[in-house]
């Protein structure tokens, strides 16, 4: 499996026709629009052009800061739903579908958890050293969400974060709440992205085998991405023991298992059963930590379960949390046993972030909670992402030369395209309803129906993926 080539897809509708067909999905996005009626965005709009814009961007930003659409970037004025306005937009059929924002996760803008983090800030934004009602009944209510015995939380302000106190505890502590003696060496898998800071970055195969990328820490050991497409890496058991028997002949011993619950930057990979279950009896054995990150997958993207490590039938030690968690406010978690909490406490001395568990934090994330449930959006992943699904495999049916593979659950979807790694990565919004995404499909179809008549642009760019591959491979080969 190789890095998500295709990292971003939105759909102008203004190409998809106009009329009757641009009709909301759902009341409660229509009553979003209603509450943010299109004549605000005249009275929004901007004062530099985009190309003013881009010359000053270019000009005080970091230039390894990404750009969506680098040759044509859009100038995102405001959002509703699953909607993007840039500005050009004039109406609504000038809009762009979001089908990659997991962060926005019950659509853009939601009336209820913006107006929830406003009235806090107008009231109170402080930390978690004083008391707060607000902040025991989101712990209690996100927590319920768990099975046992995770029951602790702890909140922070990133998934970077969230995994580098994950790490934290791993490094003081065994998954039986003993004392770590020993340097500790971490398990991962192949094509990962566990965050941006340093020990996150060397817990990433994505970042650290990617283009900059430092190589392989010696303290980290990556296990095979399972490739159920290829039929590549499936045994988690076997998989595990080779990590730990590379950690031993170095004379170390894993501590720690980082895996997300679905590989979101490494192509929307699904484990097959058994999977995890198999690599979680193996690094238990070891004494390791297992640290299941839900920063991308987790609050009901996967449909059929509110957590995607539930799909595995497994418990972990600790689960990371994040980016969806405030619908855009900055706000994560780590959830553990309150055992391993209370050791953690005992061995570690106090643990407190500044912005972690903030007033407005918790407004943000106790607001998202309530929207999925009263929105009832897990339900509503589960069945239009086996609509997309079914649309997909339609497409890969119709053109199998251009579609090698379809996969995932729910609202958290993929389609690699060619045998060379180039995954189509789908993760929009939550309120992302059927029609927006027969709309998707039909644009899909277009650009596929195009690409296979355009054998020439097709060879170059099956050429240009086999290029990039070959030099992925050298670079790794190097690296380890």
């Amino acid at each position: 499996m190789q890095e998500a080539l295709g990292d971003t897809f939105a759909v102008p509708l203004k190409s998809l026709g106009s009329g009757s067909d641009l009709t909301l999905p759902s009341s409660s996005e229509a009553d979003t629009l209603e509450r943010h009626d299109l004549a605000l965005l005249a009275g929004s709009a901007p004062t530099l052009t985009r190309d003013e814009i881009l010359e000053r961007r270019r000009k005080h930003y970091g230039p390894n800061l990404a750009l969506f659409f680098p040759e044509d970037p859009l100038h995102v004025t405001s959002a509703v739903g699953c909607r993007l306005y840039t500005s050009d937009s004039r109406e609504e059929a000038d809009s762009y579908l979001d089908c990659i924002n997991n962060v926005s996760h019950v659509g853009h803008c939601h009336p209820q958890v913006t107006a929830a983090i406003a009235g806090q800030l107008a009231r109170v934004n402080t930390n978690s050293r004083y008391l707060s009602q607000e902040h025991v009944q989101y712990a209690e209510a996100l927590t319920a969400t768990f099975p046992a015995p995770l029951e602790t939380l702890y909140l922070l302000s990133s998934g970077s974060e969230a995994n580098e106190l994950a790490l934290r505890v791993a490094r003081t502590l065994r998954c039986d709440g003993a004392p770590r003696t020993a340097p500790l060496h971490v398990a991962v898998l192949d094509h990962a992205y566990h965050g941006h800071t340093n020990a996150a970055m060397e817990l990433s195969p994505y970042k650290f085998y990617g283009p900059g990328g430092a190589g392989r820490a010696q303290h980290v050991h990556v296990l095979p991405c399972p490739d159920t497409y290829r039929g590549t890496g499936l045994g988690g058991e076997a998989a595990a023991r080779a990590a730990v028997a590379e950690a031993a002949a170095a004379g170390a011993t894993i501590g720690a298992f980082f895996a997300e619950s679905v590989i979101s930057c490494g192509g929307q990979v699904m484990f097959p059963d058994g999977y995890l279950a198999g690599v979680y009896r193996v690094m238990r054995e070891q004494g390791a930590l297992c640290v299941a990150d839900e920063v991308q997958c987790g609050f009901g993207r996967v449909g059929d379960a509110f957590w995607a490590f539930q799909l595995q039938g497994v418990v972990p030690d600790i689960v990371t949390i994040g980016k969806p968690m405030g619908n855009g406010y900055p706000v994560s978690g780590a959830v553990m046993s309150r055992a391993l909490a209370g050791a953690f406490a005992a061995a570690g001395g106090e643990f407190f972030a500044t912005h972690g568990g903030s007033n407005a934090a918790v407004a943000a994330g106790a607001a998202t909670l309530r929207v999925l449930r009263e929105e009832g959006l897990q339900a509503r992943a589960a069945a239009v992402g086996a609509h997309v699904a079914a649309g997909m495999r339609a497409l890969q049916a119709a053109y199998p030369t251009l579609v090698g593979d379809v996969r995932g659950r729910g609202l958290m979807l993929g389609m690699e395209l060619g045998p060379w790694g180039s995954v189509i990565k789908f993760k929009p919004p939550m309120c992302f309803g059927e029609r927006e995404a027969d709309r998707m499909l039909r644009a899909l179809g277009c650009e596929l129906a195009a690409l296979a008549a355009d054998h020439e642009q097709l060879q170059a760019l099956h050429d240009a993926s086999r290029a990039a591959v070959a030099q992925l491979t050298r670079a790794r080969e190097a690296w380890d």
